[in-house]
């Protein structure tokens, strides 16, 4: 049996890698990151043993800022 974590990991194989994806096509432009989600997305960085935050913790802080809003 699967757990979540598997079964979400084998849907996303189908992808490819954030940094491969094409960027997206819209109008609409994109929001910056405050200056308190740049620093969870360092502090995230930090915690996982990186300088500096990478292209996943930067969608990662830019998803929940727009949550919170």
């Amino acid at each position: 049996m699967a757990t979540r974590h598997t079964t979400k990991r084998i849907e996303s194989a189908k992808q490819p890698p954030p940094w491969q994806r094409a960027k997206p096509k819209g109008k609409r432009p994109t929001a910056r990151l405050d200056a308190a989600w740049k620093a969870k997305a360092k502090a995230r960085a930090e915690r996982a043993g990186r300088r500096y935050p990478n292209l996943v913790d930067n969608m990662w802080a830019a998803a929940e800022q727009k949550k919170q809003r």
